[in-house]
């Protein structure tokens, strides 16, 4: 006969009591796993020194926990239903949207840079859907027509506190986005937001963190020392800023080769193309174009997607860390490459300036585009009563260029050059 299960009366999306004692990992009660199982399956499986999320230190504004989400697959679904990231589908990458089927937009480069997250953190026993989620968010914030569109930002921007994509990705979930009535931003995990605070010398903690739910064997909240200020984020984030240069090191690459703009002989220039080269050429003998640059590319993505988790095994065991806060007390990042890629990376960064984002068919491109942002930029300042009523109830608190710059770095590369016209004409 069937039976009815007594729902509880409070908040829809509240906590779910505690039960942990009588659980083993992976049960499972009440026809679902709830969030305290996934936590409880977390602390069972994960490696010491991962970020658990049910040790999160919680969000600046206070919500009841999700009964059967954890708070990092929380902020994963809300940064992908934000309006930000459904923009990076029309964002430039390295050549300008539009200009070909195939090319890589920000919203392919971030999805490709979480896959990559995902596997090196599940490699090290890491938190997966914490570094999902850092890499998912970590180009919100960047501008309309790729790294050339930034510059130009900065450029309007030099005395004005200047742009950065990477604070201003902080700025999109913190400030910009507005889902929710009751606060503004949002309201991500301490732990993705210090993900998404990349190139800082130091990190600081909030003044106010939650209490840590770390439990001890009588089911007594334990003690956490509070860190004021500390060197490296969590290995989570040190993978998805890795993850993010491997990514568009062996993507960069791939388009370039796609646009034609590479040579046979100045790919061969480069270390790493060449070893992956004749690694695939002694594996897969006779293979030729179109398939043969594929398979280079996917060597290159293994070859340093392994180096990764290979040289970041060593350095965690080296360090002798046992905790997510032992690895904010490091004073280097632990999430690395071996000396020998880190070398070969670096020459592959500056071959890829020299001859692909400085190449005429990609900056003659870039920079007619860039032309285009700053003289919208200049019209705003002079009219803003075009940004329309949401930003311009901002421009008292936040000041007039900041304001211009929040409304065009949220701009797509089709939406900006719609306006140039409009303003135009």
């Amino acid at each position: 006969m069937a039976t009815t299960r007594q729902r509880s009366s409070g908040p829809r999306f509240g906590s779910v009591p505690s039960r942990h004692g009588d659980l083993r990992p992976g049960e499972q009660r009440d026809g679902y796993k709830s969030r305290d199982e996934m936590e409880a399956t977390e602390r069972a499986t994960l490696a010491p020194f991962a970020q658990r999320s049910g040790d999160s230190r919680g969000r600046k504004y206070t919500e009841p926990s999700h009964a059967y989400r954890t708070e990092f697959q929380r902020d994963r679904a809300r940064i992908i239903h934000s309006r930000a990231f459904r923009r990076l589908e029309y964002k430039t990458q390295v050549f300008l949207n539009g200009t070909g089927d195939h090319l890589r937009t920000r919203l392919t480069h971030s999805i490709e840079v979480a896959s990559i997250s995902r596997t090196i953190a599940r490699a090290l026993g890491l938190n997966e859907d914490l570094a999902e989620a850092i890499a998912l968010a970590h180009d919100l914030g960047h501008s309309p027509f790729g790294h050339s569109g930034e510059e130009m930002l900065a450029e309007c921007m030099r005395a004005h506190g200047g742009f950065d994509h990477n604070r201003q990705s902080l700025r999109v979930v913190e400030l910009l986005e507005n889902p929710y009535p009751n606060f503004p931003g949002l309201n991500l995990t301490f732990e993705v937001l210090e993900g998404l605070r990349k190139h800082r010398a130091f990190y600081e903690m909030p003044k106010a963190v939650r209490p840590s739910r770390l439990r001890g064997e009588e089911g007594k909240p334990e003690a956490r020392p509070t860190l004021e200020k500390y060197h490296c984020p969590s290995l989570e984030a040190q993978i998805a800023d890795l993850a993010d240069e491997i990514t568009y090191y062996s993507h960069d690459l791939d388009d370039a080769v796609d646009f034609e703009i590479l040579s046979a002989a100045q790919l061969e220039e480069n270390e790493v193309w060449r070893r992956s080269h004749r690694a695939v050429i002694s594996r897969y003998a006779g293979t030729r174009e179109p398939e043969l640059h594929k398979l280079i590319i996917r060597d290159i993505i293994d070859v340093q997607v392994r180096d990764v988790i290979t040289t970041s095994a060593r350095s965690i065991a080296d360090a002798g860390v046992q905790s997510a806060d032992e690895v904010r007390q490091q004073s280097v990042p632990l999430i690395c490459y071996s000396d020998d890629l880190f070398q070969a990376n670096r020459a592959l960064r500056k071959f890829l300036y020299q001859n692909v984002y400085y190449h005429p068919r990609v900056a003659d491109v870039n920079r007619r585009a860039c032309e285009m942002l700053r003289k919208v930029f200049e019209a705003y300042l002079v009219d803003p009563d075009r940004l329309g009523e949401a930003a311009t109830k901002r421009i008292e608190a936040e000041g007039l260029h900041r304001t211009v710059c929040d409304y065009i770095a949220g701009m797509t590369d089709r939406y900006l050059m719609e306006e140039y016209t409009r303003i135009a004409l």
